[in-house]
């Protein structure tokens, strides 16, 4: 490449002043002055041309490149479900509930899958993939060396087979063959990560854990539930109790799954003993040991005063302190109170002092300090500072809790009724791939669905449309919450002709079986009379909700009220529909529901003659103190028969006599 470039440099300088004598013949007739300026202008280009031009010897692309130079020049459909989906349309889910439930199905599956692959890889010996692709290939999962060796035990531990390794560590022992001290260290870190047990058996149990806690309600701490799993002289500390030779990387893996597991006290313990046998501690002891010093204090300033003393130690120590170092500390003073403001504006600033950029985690922890009883005012001041500080800026992951950051904002930012702030958080997470931060699909859904709940409050109407018609389905799924608020709003600025388009909405995400939003769409669509287009379109979205009520399915229905039959007969009432509102009056008296004297009286302005006899018969059927009133309107106001007039004269007068 540097060759023709060369050349073609050689090739302006050659004929440079060719060009400029071209450019002086085809501009000199003109008397603008501009010949002079081209000629300077065209030389100061190719004598710059010809000095800065650096062609590279070699440009590296990544594996990825092509797909995402092919991903960079599409958009993402608002119309269309999640990608994930999008292979089957006959699975595409339309609430959220459905859409986690596939999700979780969807991942199950390929646990399955890859369950079967690598417990049965004599089945997968053939590949005929290309170009070849490892991790879809079977894993090694079971286990080939059987016989007592280090090699063994490594495969054991490899394998994350907790029970196996700590039986043929026992083995090794028993037959007086040495394991080394670096194998030793990989056998403690699995038995402590795992708490001494196989990842299989343990993870379940937590699943099941976590789920009964979300259905009974419950708030509370992850360490309240793991506080129990560590037992006391387990294989762990029986491994390391075994050990003729101790250094900081056996303390670092015994701490660690200690405070992991919610033995706090026994973690101290272990490290007050590490210290008297002159040992200094790694960075992993000390970011386990602050996270639990405010477990094992009861007081504010004594849970502060144990992290400053594990911070002097890091000091004396010569530990340098690293992200989640800082993280740890401010995770741990959102424990401790009234100190926690001005020793987390502390840290911050130690942070910057170290060169140590705050990550989402740590801006997560400090919203969450300073908005625990704060006033309106200073809460809205410490949010306005931290998204002034993040825009514009793309992140990664390098904290696992740098995932709740923007769930918590976005709720901060709701609770205050703060729109601009909303806008400049979600400006934040469209930067990039910031949206990979919001979490999985739960926490996505509930982050979008307090931004929507924001804007339906806050915003104007052709806003809101706008905004929804963006988000849902293929970001949002509405539940109804979301779905009551948008009516809401559409109630607050008079859109109420965009009622039957929101129905559509609404049969589509499947929450058309929820009493509270059909009731709610209903009322709006009655209250008022609007132009005969719109009423036109408000009966047909009534006789949809009728069909609604009526079909059979599986799931639980609707159930007839007295406010939604009287909503439905009036809409259609209003659009001359009087023979679907006549079936729909009768509806009351098959579900065994009174109508209001106003909808009667509604429904005998609009009616024939002879509907008018009977609708007085059917007030008199339900025993109406209404049925005099109209007969005597019907008396009056209707061409009747002979016949029609003694019936209503007989219900007014025996009206009048039960009076």
């Amino acid at each position: 490449m540097a060759a023709p470039c060369k050349h073609v440099g050689h090739y302006f300088q050659r004929n440079s002043r060719f060009i400029l004598n071209n450019l002086e013949q085809s501009w000199g007739h003109r008397t603008f002055g501009w010949t002079s300026a081209l000629q300077q202008q065209a030389a100061e280009n190719i004598k710059e041309t010809s000095e800065t031009i650096v062609i590279p010897r070699k440009k590296t692309w990544s594996k990825e490149a092509v797909l995402e130079a092919l991903s960079a020049t599409v958009s993402r459909d608002p119309t269309s479900y999640s990608y994930q989906f999008q292979d089957d349309p006959y699975l595409s889910p339309r609430t959220s509930s459905e859409f986690r439930l596939y999700s979780l199905a969807q991942e199950s599956g390929r646990s399955a899958a890859k369950y079967f692959i690598n417990n049965n890889p004599k089945f997968f010996k053939k590949d005929f993939a290309e170009p070849h692709i490892p991790c879809l290939m079977p894993e090694t999962v079971s286990l080939c060396l059987e016989e007592v060796s280090e090699d063994a035990l490594k495969e054991r531990i490899k394998l994350r087979k907790v029970k196996a390794a700590v039986e043929m560590f026992d083995q090794l022992l028993q037959a007086g063959s040495p394991v080394c001290m670096e194998t030793t260290h990989d056998l403690l870190d699995l038995i402590c990560l795992y708490c001494d047990s196989d990842p299989a058996e343990e993870g379940p149990q937590t699943e099941d854990m976590e789920a009964m806690k979300r259905k009974k309600g419950r708030v509370r701490r992850s360490a309240d539930i793991l506080k129990s799993t560590w037992r006391e002289n387990n294989n762990a500390e029986r491994i390391f109790n075994l050990l003729p030779e101790r250094d900081t990387r056996c303390y670092s893996a015994l701490i660690r799954g200690m405070v992991k597991h919610g033995a706090y006290t026994k973690a101290f313990s272990a490290y007050t003993d590490m210290l008297n046998n002159r040992l200094t501690a790694d960075i992993h002891i000390f970011n386990a040991l602050i996270l639990a010093a405010p477990e094992v204090k009861e007081k504010y300033n004594e849970r502060w005063d144990g992290i400053s003393e594990l911070l002097k130690q890091m000091s004396e120590q010569k530990v340098q302190p690293n992200l989640l170092t800082f993280n740890s500390v401010l995770k741990a003073l959102k424990r401790c109170g009234s100190l926690a403001r001005a020793q987390s504006s502390h840290t911050l600033n130690e942070m910057k002092a170290l060169g140590i950029a705050p990550s989402l985690a740590s801006y997560d922890h400090v919203l969450a300090i300073f908005f625990q009883g704060a006033s309106r005012q200073a809460s809205t001041d410490v949010l306005q500072e931290v998204i002034s500080e993040l825009a514009g800026s793309s992140f990664t992951c390098q904290d696992p809790d740098d995932t709740v950051f923007f769930l918590s904002a976005m709720r901060i930012c709701l609770d205050l009724k703060d729109l601009e702030m909303a806008y400049k958080l979600q400006s934040l997470v469209e930067v990039g791939e910031n949206w990979r931060l919001l979490g999985d699909s739960y926490n996505q859904s509930i982050y979008y669905g307090r931004f929507f709940s924001l804007l339906c409050l806050m915003e104007h109407i052709d806003v809101v449309m706008k905004w929804y018609r963006r988000l849902v389905p293929s970001l949002y799924y509405p539940n109804t919450h979301g779905l009551r608020d948008l009516l809401q709003a559409l109630d607050t600025d008079s859109r109420l002709d965009l009622l039957p388009s929101i129905w559509k909405d609404i049969r589509t995400l499947g929450h058309d079986n929820k009493a509270d939003v059909v009731e709610e769409l209903l009322a709006l669509m009655a209250r008022d009379t609007h132009s005969p287009e719109v009423q036109e379109s408000f009966a047909a979205c009534a006789l949809d909700v009728r069909s609604v009520f009526d079909r059979d399915r599986v799931r639980p229905g609707l159930e007839w009220s007295p406010a939604s039959l009287s909503h439905i007969t009036s809409l259609l009432l209003r659009a001359n529909k009087t023979q679907q509102a006549w079936e729909m009056l009768q509806l009351f008296k098959s579900k065994n529901r009174v109508p209001a004297q106003g909808l009667l009286e509604e429904f005998l302005s609009a009616c024939s003659p002879q509907r008018a006899v009977e609708l007085v018969q059917l007030s008199a059927t339900f025993c109406l103190s209404a049925t005099p009133t109209l007969a005597t309107r019907a008396l009056a106001e209707f061409d009747l028969t002979e016949e029609q007039r003694a019936v209503l004269s007989e219900l007014e007068s025996a009206g009048e006599s039960s009076e």
